[in-house]
């Protein structure tokens, strides 16, 4: 089974009037980039999906007792009956399996960390504050006491009503209260995180990837050149697409890191696409996660030696917006849930969310450690990557660090391991290789 929330979510198309307006309220009189669109669009501070409310993410009042459904289908009820009470978006997979989503991250952490020091952890976007407040649960009933009591876990937080829900949710264990820390603002900001940090911490990020900002950039057919994607008003203030020659910095980086062949995974067929571009021409679409590459930019700036959790979708079914790595826009209304077919719909109460290309990911974070490929001087040595990663499927991370038992139901099916194999972990540690 696939998933691109907990639960697999209905596929239809919606286009109105009302959801033009606000993409023209977004865009203004000026053209914008579309990663500015989508930031407005999910974090505005009075319109954002986001900001608006605590409420696209839902919170358990208690864990799902997994060792009393019979089966697949008894979990689906109970689900679907959860969805209905709480009438939010999704429940995130910590909130779904807590604790032991959470106990396995935690023991990740126990396993590979330099307990000499004191553990710092920092999550972006910490949600409803499940994932912090059972990471302190676990740290406080399975760490030798002095890494519990000398621990600091802080929460960076965009949105100031989930920053708020965070805070409630640790002070239901008051002896928590003293090591929990949450700071409303801009992951992506580096003058918000203030002098560079040397000691050793870690950084979680759970669904975060996803919901980052990306860009789109667009060529008429396979063998021309890309061009940015911006976004303007046009006599009738209806937005449209403009296409420009590539000049932004940060596009330019992200397309510099990915390589030039950005939508064909297989690389080296220039040669034949140059051929059937003439006989087909047809165009190109892709997404850019610039927003991801502003944001590990900004991490290896500020935590250069930073260890990193990060777990994501590796792809999403029912997808009917154009381009590679495209997002879903998913908006709930009347119960339902209900899938636009162009991202320009999202108007604040929708959700806009991007599959996880791994081996992107990977390439931008070496990038941004400073590592390169290219060998500056004849005869030089290799470059030595400054950062050991490791990709693994969200069911291989937990039996290796969880307990996959504690999700099982009566007749071993188990929603943990197999209805979330579209999900990855990604793990990135610092080698300490400096020159």
């Amino acid at each position: 089974m696939v998933l691109r929330a907990a639960v697999v979510l209905s596929s239809s198309k919606l286009c109105s009037k009302a959801l033009r307006f606000y993409s023209t309220d977004i865009v203004g009189a000026n053209p914008i980039l579309v990663r500015n669109f989508i930031h407005s669009a999910l974090y505005h501070p009075e319109h954002g999906y986001f900001s608006k409310r605590s409420g696209p993410v839902g919170v358990l009042e208690s864990s799902i007792r997994f060792n009393q459904l019979e089966g697949r289908s008894a979990y689906m009820k109970y689900l679907d009956k959860l969805y209905k009470v709480h009438d939010i978006s999704w429940f995130t997979p910590v909130e779904l399996f807590k604790p032991w989503y959470a106990y396995a991250i935690a023991e990740s952490i126990l396993r590979t960390a330099n307990l000499s020091v004191p553990l710092k952890i920092y999550e972006i976007g910490g949600g409803s504050g499940t994932c912090a407040k059972c990471i302190l649960d676990y740290m406080m009933l399975n760490a030798p006491p002095k890494v519990y009591s000398s621990m600091k876990y802080t929460c960076v937080e965009i949105s100031p009503s989930l920053a708020q829900k965070q805070r409630e949710t640790i002070g239901e264990v008051q002896t928590h209260l003293s090591k929990f820390n949450v700071e409303c603002r801009d992951a992506t900001d580096r003058s918000r995180w203030g002098k560079k940090e040397t000691q050793p911490c870690w950084v979680i990020m759970l669904e975060v990837l996803d919901n980052l900002p990306h860009d789109l950039v667009y060529a008429p057919n396979q063998a021309s050149t890309w061009m940015e994607v911006w976004l303007q008003k046009d006599n009738d203030s209806q937005v449209s697409e403009v296409y420009k020659p590539i000049q932004d910095s940060l596009i330019s980086r992200c397309m510099e890191i990915i390589g030039t062949d950005i939508d064909d995974p297989s690389r080296g067929r220039k040669f034949i696409s140059n051929i059937v571009s003439r006989i087909f021409p047809k165009p190109r679409r892709a997404w850019l996660p610039t927003g991801c590459l502003k944001l590990l930019e900004t991490l290896h700036s500020a935590l250069p030696n930073m260890s990193l959790i990060a777990s994501d979708f590796s792809y999403l079914p029912d997808v009917t917006i154009g381009g590679d790595r495209a997002p879903l826009v998913s908006s709930k209304k009347d119960g339902k849930t209900v899938d636009h077919s162009s991202y320009l719909d999202a108007k604040g109460d929708a959700d806009i969310f991007f599959p996880t290309d791994f081996w992107l990911l990977e390439r931008i974070d070496h990038a941004c450690s400073g590592f390169s490929n290219q060998i500056k001087k004849p005869g030089a040595f290799k470059p030595l990557k400054k950062r050991r990663t490791i990709t693994l499927d969200s069911a291989a991370f937990m039996e290796e660090f969880g307990l996959p038992m504690k999700t099982r139901t009566k007749d071993g099916y188990n929603p943990l391991l197999d209805d979330f194999r579209n999900t990855k972990f990604y793990l990135s540690v610092p080698t300490h290789n400096t020159k």
